[in-house]
């Protein structure tokens, strides 16, 4: 999506974005207090070699809420993502889902308890079918077991239902016609719309996108802003990564913002875009410079100013 681009979101009598409000309980500052979480993080620190990636002390997200997890790059959001789905241990910390303690749980566990993500580049399997990339995502699977596999009676039924299932998500995915070709012969933003249309096939609770943007031709676009507010619509609580601020304006109800390891600030996304604290780590060194003497520190002082600030004014 382009900076100018602005989604076509849905609108309430007053024309502003319906939103999820309520969220927070007192001040909107790093690490509050939320009414109802469906995920509380607490002390999570890793480190590689010297550098810390991940410095979190606490954060709750909300759920049945659309919340946004933005920061510059190396902010430590996708290891962040990694470790709350236990594709990644951390050096200390502990976390809950649903009130449940999943630190150490591996991560097909998190998965089976609800708690799906995708990932920044897309995981579909190129030599299986749109179909049988699907039904992978099924839960609970009867012919999974070997000696179930040599009995069909046993998981014939169920692999019918399965397939339906698959084929009426491609359908509102506009997959359907692709569902017998191979996940390789998929543009860019198909592979991320069938990521997201598999991982739903495990009925999740909370739904974790790493920059589902990223890498979408601009007209799939839309198409993947309005499945991310029918995930929402449907239920489910969704925490995304990305770095287009227009889309975090329009979609996100709660923004939790990294910077070094660290969450430096939180709050409604009109609010969390004027914090001195989001401007300071996103123009960075650059904040106090001269941009005059350095043309491309002055690009990035004005990319990101525009990027934080051009709807505010």
């Amino acid at each position: 999506m382009s900076a100018n681009t602005v989604p076509v979101i849905p609108t309430g009598p007053t024309g502003k974005p319906i939103k999820t409000i309520d969220l927070h309980i007192g001040e909107a500052e790093p690490g509050c207090q939320k009414r109802d979480p469906i995920l509380v993080v607490d002390g999570v620190r890793r480190t590689f070699g010297g550098l810390t990636a991940v410095d979190v002390d606490h954060v709750e997200v909300p759920r049945g809420a659309i919340t946004a997890l933005i920061g510059p790059n190396g902010a430590g959001k996708t290891t962040l993502f990694n470790l709350l789905t236990g594709f990644d241990k951390p050096d200390a910390g502990k976390w809950t889902f649903d009130g449940r303690p999943i630190a150490g749980v591996p991560a097909y566990r998190v998965a089976r308890l609800g708690q799906i993500r995708t990932f920044q580049l897309t995981k579909a399997l190129g030599l299986l079918t749109v179909m049988d990339n699907m039904l992978l995502g099924a839960k609970g699977q009867t012919g999974e077991n070997l000696f179930r596999a040599l009995l069909p009676f046993l998981w014939r039924k169920q692999e019918v239902e399965n397939k339906a299932k698959a084929l009426d998500l491609l359908t509102r995915f506009k997959l359907d016609t692709k569902k017998d070709d191979y996940a390789a012969s998929l543009s860019g933003g198909q592979r991320k719309l069938l990521e997201m249309a598999r991982a739903l096939m495990s009925d999740p609770t909370l739904v974790m996108l790493d920059e589902p943007m990223a890498g979408v031709n601009p007209a799939l676009t839309q198409s993947l802003l309005d499945h991310i507010l029918n995930l929402k619509s449907q239920g489910m609580t969704v925490l995304f990564v990305e770095h287009d601020m227009h889309m975090v304006r329009h979609i996100a109800d709660w923004v939790i913002v990294m910077a070094e390891g660290k969450v430096v600030a939180e709050g409604d996304p009109h609010e969390v875009m004027k914090n001195p604290a989001v401007i300071d780590a996103y123009l960075g060194q650059h904040h106090d410079e001269d941009i005059g003497e350095d043309p491309e520190a002055e690009v990035v002082h004005v990319s990101a100013i525009k990027e934080l600030l051009d709807d505010e004014r």
